[in-house]
This record gives structure tokens, sequence and C-alpha cells, in this order.
């Protein structure tokens, strides 16, 4: 069994936007604002504990393709029924934490639907040290390739990874599955609390299918500018 996968038709279609806010009334003022340039919108806990999820609900509803990122991590049996519920939202993507049985069990409950599952490999505000403290044996980079290789037998619709890191794993997950890459930031602009971050363009170099552009987009003066900025240095790779 492998999960659905999701092969972009236009860079428009690459570009996912975090909205990292914390009402849905600001959520709502920056899909107004980004209409007609973006299409695909990131949900993450700030804005789903704030009644984000039945936002995403309405803008699944409208067209808009929405990815859910909730990183499941439970007993087979939790991150299973989880899966199936939102399958029925609608939604397009969705964070598995890169274990194998949860993958696995998230892999059969999203059997058949349209559903995206993403493996989150390491966070992209880890470096090495954060590995040491929580006692991995591995640094960021060997075990992004180790869960890539693990999502890949589970049968995963694709990675959550640092562009840093996309190339290498590109070419263990092949050409289908979708790479998606945190961690963007444009040239000159704030780190913020990202470790591992490549610009767009570089992630589109490195094989990234899909980049994902917060605080540089949804904290800028003018979004619809900062939006169409990143656009342009995407297309200039």
């Amino acid at each position: 069994m492998t999960a659905a996968t999701l092969q972009p038709h236009s860079m428009q279609e690459r570009l996912i936007v975090g909205l990292d806010v914390p009402t849905v009334e600001e959520a709502e003022q920056a899909v107004r604002e980004l209409d007609g340039i973006v299409s695909f919108y990131k949900i993450g806990y700030q804005l789903a504990f704030a009644g984000g999820l039945d936002f995403a609900r309405e803008l699944a509803s409208g067209g808009k393709k929405i990815f859910l990122d909730m990183k499941l991590l439970d007993i087979d049996h939790t991150v299973a029924n989880g899966v199936e519920n939102i399958v029925r939202m609608g939604m397009t993507m969705l964070t598995i934490h890169a274990y194998p049985k949860a993958m696995q069990a998230a892999v059969e409950a999203a059997r058949g639907s349209e559903l995206c599952l993403l493996a989150v490999s390491v966070l992209t505000s880890m470096d090495e040290q954060d590995m040491i403290d929580v006692g991995y044996e591995y640094d960021p980079h060997t075990l992004v390739l180790r869960r890539s290789e693990q999502a890949l037998h589970a049968g995963m619709g694709g990675i959550v990874c640092s562009a840093a890191e996309a190339e290498a794993v590109r070419r263990i997950v092949g050409p289908d599955m979708a790479v998606v890459t945190p961690g963007i930031r444009p040239t000159g602009s704030d780190h913020g609390d990202q470790k591992r971050v490549v610009t767009p363009a570089q992630a589109v170099r490195n094989g990234a299918s899909h980049l994902v552009v917060g605080r540089p987009i949804v904290a800028a003066n003018d979004r619809r500018a900062a939006a169409q900025a990143i656009l342009d240095e995407m297309r200039s790779a």
C-alpha cells in the first residue's frame, strides 16, 4: 500500500504559506490579501487550537489546498483513527512523525484517499547539539536519511526535511514522493528560531517539491509582494 502522492503542476502550487497567526480572523485577512497568488496553506498547532480546524475545512471546501501540520504520533490505533477523520475533512497533506509503526498505521488508514501523508524527519529548528540533548545517536543529516528510507518503505506520500537535506533525500525516495521543506528564508531575512535554513531558489535546485514559508510572508508589511518575490526567486532556479 502506498499513500497518495502530490505532483505540483506550477510553481504557484509548490509554495505553501504557513498561517502561523494566533486567530482565525488574522488568518482570514492573510488569505484575502494573498488571493490569486497563493492557493496552498499550512495550518499548525497555533491556529488549529484557536478554531483553525473549522477554518481549514472552509478553505478546503472553497478550493484551497490545506497542509494540516499536526505531526501525529501515538499508538497505532489512535493514529489510524485520527487519520480517518482528517481524510473526511478534505485536507491535502498531513504530517506524521516518522516512526515506522505510526507511519504504517497512517498509510493503512488513508488507503484509497487523496490525502498525502508526510513523514516528519528532523525539525528544522534542531541542530546536532539538540539531537545530543534529546538522546539521539544520529546527527540530523544521518537521521533524516534513515527516516526517509523508513518512510519510503512504509508507503508514505512524502518527507518533511530541511532543504539542506532535500537533495540527498530525493536520491533516496525517487522522483514521485513529495519533498516538503520548511525553514525557507529569502536572502537577507531573519532566521528566527530556525537553524537549518535555505533560500527558496536553493530549495528548488535541491529537489524540493514544495516550500513552506511562514513568517517571511505572513509577517511582511506587504504580503502579496513578499509572496510574489519568493515565487519569482523559485522560478529563477
